[in-house]
This record gives structure tokens, sequence and C-alpha cells, in this order.
């Protein structure tokens, strides 16, 4: 059937090209997602890497397969596309009527966006090696990328194709045009520069299951602190070393006294929003909408969650810019 398709596609079938390769489209989106960090940089690089495949289909010799190859055109199009980002600034803050206090350090990634659960369906039970280190929603949590952004680019590709989709050494060699020998040595430097950066497995208590009333009972416990404005309460439900950020603003404020002082200064201004719950990178997420004084609410971020036991270890917010992709409005009406 493959070798068939393939045959038709090369003689100019659009729907054969496209028969062969939907297969792999969602898993190639959160490749590209896991490279790159944004959803938006993602979908742009997977349609370069189709219309590479479509254009390139005749010098597919069939030595690898389809799957292999469309990994291969997909690497090396992030590896280009972490060129040009890195060159992006970082922005500063926005929030009126709010002084941040003085944040613990500085953001090392400032270019990191969610990715909607809804997009998960097909593209996290895929077929992984069996060298691979990582479960694949683990692979995905906002920490896991950070420490990911974070590595240089040829690390980062090693890392992604060795451990998260477990891929032979060769053929990591292969895909990216280098030796066995420089695939083992850049995969030793990016795992030391991943412990570095993030706790690993075993070293933090596992979340609660997706749904789970420890889950349910957390994530009602934040809404109800977080829309109250209370300081003490929404504090109570973090880790000790929680860590608070707001990519691409570089602030962040690390453990429970910080992120205090944070949400103090947010909640002394006025300002309360109300929580419309969404899920991200396979944690509890947010819209937050800004209640303003003529009754009407306006989207003003995505919160997401990553929890660690029965607390809170991290806090990220987004822009309402994500919200299209969460299907989120930008305002709520009434109350």
């Amino acid at each position: 059937m493959t070798a068939d398709l393939t045959m038709r596609a090369r003689a100019g079938d659009g729907a054969a090209f496209r028969e062969l390769t939907e297969p792999y489209r969602r898993e190639l989106q959160v490749h590209c997602y896991r490279m790159l960090g944004s959803l938006q940089d993602a979908e742009d690089a997977l349609q370069d890497t189709l219309l590479a495949a479509w254009q390139g289909l005749e010098a597919f010799e069939g030595r690898a397969s389809i799957r292999s190859w469309l990994y291969r055109i997909a690497t090396n199009r992030c590896l280009n596309v972490r060129r040009a980002v890195a060159r992006r600034q970082a922005r500063e803050w926005t929030m009126p009527g709010v002084e941040p206090p003085e944040p613990t350090r500085l953001g090392e990634v400032l270019w990191l966006e969610p990715y909607p659960d809804a997009l998960l369906e097909g593209a996290i039970d895929v077929p992984l090696g069996p060298e691979a280190r990582y479960e694949q929603t683990e692979s995905l949590s906002l920490a896991f990328l950070t420490a990911l952004q974070a590595l240089p680019r040829r690390q980062l590709a090693v890392l992604v194709l060795r451990d998260v989709l477990g891929m032979p050494a060769t053929e990591v060699a292969g895909l990216l045009g280098a030796t066995v020998d420089s695939v083992h040595s850049a995969l030793k430097r990016a795992r030391a520069g991943l412990r570095r950066r993030q706790p690993q497995p075993g070293e933090r208590e596992p979340a609660p299951p997706p749904g789970s009333p420890s889950e349910q009972a957390l994530v009602a416990e934040f809404v109800r602190a977080y829309e109250a404005g209370d300081t003490d309460a929404l504090v109570a439900l973090l880790t000790d070393d929680a860590l608070v950020s707001m990519p691409p603003i570089p602030l962040e404020y690390q453990g429970r006294e910080a992120a205090a002082h944070l949400f103090a200064s947010i909640f002394r201004s006025g300002r309360r929003v109300d929580l419309v719950p969404t899920r991200a990178n396979a944690q509890p997420a947010f819209g937050a909408y800004l209640r303003a004084p003529s009754g009407g609410r306006h989207g003003s971020g995505l919160f997401v969650l990553t929890l660690t036991g029965d607390r809170i270890g991290a806090f990220t917010r987004f822009d309402s810019s994500v919200f299209p992709w969460f299907g989120l409005p930008r305002s709520l009406s009434g109350r």
C-alpha cells in the first residue's frame, strides 16, 4: 500500500501524498513543538516539512520508512527555525497599575508557548523505540520544554530523537548527517544540561492523574483563592520551591516568599479575574478574564499549573494571544 501511494504521489497525485503523510501529521507537529517551544512555529515548520516532502518525493529512495524520512526533514527545518528565533527579544512588564517586585532571577528561556491538550489525540500514542527514557506526557510538560529550549540546537535534536522518541543512535546519525560518535557525545552533554535545569524522574512527587479527585480538589482550591485575590490561601497551595514565570517577560519568582510578594502586588491593585478551565501540556490550565467595572470580562492571560503531589510546583502565565488555540473567547459578557 505504501509503495503504491508513493508511486502515485510521485506522479503528482496530491490525494495520494496526503494519504501517505496524514498518519504522521499530528506526531510531527508535536515533534516540532518540542524542538521549538512554540505552537505557531511548530505549525509553520510542519507546513514547510510537508511542502519539502512533496517537492522532494522523487529523491525518496525507500531505504528508510516514510516516517523516518519525514522526521529527518522536520528536524532539520526546526534546526533552521531555531537559528532565527534565537534573535527574539524579551518583553517588558505590561500590567497597568502593578509594580512588580524584584524577581528572584531573569528567565533563561523567553520564547515558550503552551500546547492545547485538544491537539494531543493521536499525537502522543506513537510507536517509541526501546531506548526512550521519558513518558510522552512528561516530555510535553512546561518544565521539560523550558529545559529543552535552553540546550544548544544539535544537543536538543539528539536528546529529543534519542530519549523522547527512542530512535537508535545509528538512525539519529543518519537523520542529522552526523557520526554515531558525535551523536553519543551530544546526547551525553544534553543529558547533563537537562539535569542542571530540571528535577529528574523520581526527584519530585508525581502529579495526580488528570481528572482525578485529587487533581480536581487542588484545582478547585486554586480557583477559589485566585478569583478571591487571597494571597495567603494561594501561597499555601504552593511547594516551597514553586516557580512563577511569565514568558516572554523574563521575570521569574522562585519560592513561596517571592511568589507571595508578586501575587500580593497584583491583588493589591484591585485586579480580579474569572478563570475558565482548559488544559495545556497535559496540565490544568485556565483562561483568565479580567473583571471590568462595566461588568464585562476581557481575556488577560492563560495560566498553566504544574502539579506535584498535592501542591502546585509551578505557575506559568502566557498572554491572551494564545486563546484561539484553546477555543477561548477574547471576552465574556455578564457575570
